[in-house]
């Protein structure tokens, strides 16, 4: 019998104690698979509730400039998909047990393989896959592969997302629905759009599933304004950011345990 997922039961548990999820996203090699290993630790101590790994590409044309480099810098450190996997099994061997999400694009999946890449991820650990560049009706082989694994699908909606995307995306999509806040790439802004409450409670009409909201959310304010309404935050440019600052600096790992502490706490703020 396959063991619950673990976003299932991390959303199980949030909602009983009246608390959001904080999806805390890093590329993975950068700038070294080992660093990343100390760091996805240090995300769990300091209050992360989902990892989500990026898997580095050579045109992540969803990214901004931000994650763009630090794609690059993975490359450049020599991390694949199969050593992503690798450093998941790592991770859960040493008793990690936070929930974690493989981020990516398809084209080093499909150079995988469908099978194999299900197989191995559930292997590994991983519980869930989001994949920018593949939407719900091309992702059926994939899909089903990973639901055969116990893993889940996660999917896109953005702004401009009619009632017909909506309904047809809630319908394939499994562990939570990630909203895009903004239109364009990734990256940290100052100020984010108003229309985000109104979207949530549009996509929530639709489904039981929990709704995370990601791309742009960089301060423990817009943390804890957006985890009014929605079942998470997602949060990745600004942390991508202080590992670009500080790599090769002893309190790097320290350094984002306090900004990661800093969004959670926000995010418990009533």
């Amino acid at each position: 019998m396959k063991r619950e997922n673990r976003l299932t039961t991390l959303f199980h548990k949030l909602r009983d104690k009246g608390e959001k999820a904080l999806v805390a996203f890093i590329t993975a090699g950068d700038p070294d698979l080992e660093s990343t290993e100390v760091l996805v630790e240090g995300l769990a101590r300091g209050g992360a509730d989902i990892v989500e790994l990026g898997v580095p590409f050579s045109d992540p044309m969803a990214d901004g400039p931000t994650i763009q480099a630090s794609s690059e810098r993975a490359l450049e450190s020599g991390t694949t998909l199969p050593k992503v996997l690798n450093l998941v099994k790592k991770l859960r061997n040493k008793g990690v047990d936070i929930p974690i999400v493989l981020f990516g694009y398809y084209n080093p999946v499909f150079v995988y393989g469908h099978k194999r890449f299900a197989r191995d991820a559930e292997r590994a650990g991983v519980d869930g896959v989001l994949i920018v560049d593949l939407p719900p009706e091309e992702a059926g082989e994939l899909a089903e592969e990973l639901k055969k694994r116990g893993i889940e699908f996660v999917y896109l909606l953005t702004p401009t997302s009619d009632e017909r995307r909506i309904r047809l995306v809630v319908q394939r999509a499994g562990g939570f629905i990630y909203y895009v806040s903004v239109t364009g790439v990734t990256g940290a802004r100052k100020k984010l759009p108003s229309e985000i409450r109104d979207h949530v409670r549009r996509i929530k009409q639709f489904t039981a599933l929990p709704v995370c909201v990601g791309f742009g959310i960089s301060t423990p304010e817009q943390a804890r304004r957006v985890s009014q309404w929605a079942d998470g935050v997602v949060v990745g440019s600004a942390i991508v950011d202080i590992i670009a600052r500080n790599t090769g600096s002893k309190r790097l790992a320290d350094r984002v345990v306090r900004f990661v502490k800093s969004l959670k706490d926000g995010m418990r703020t009533p």
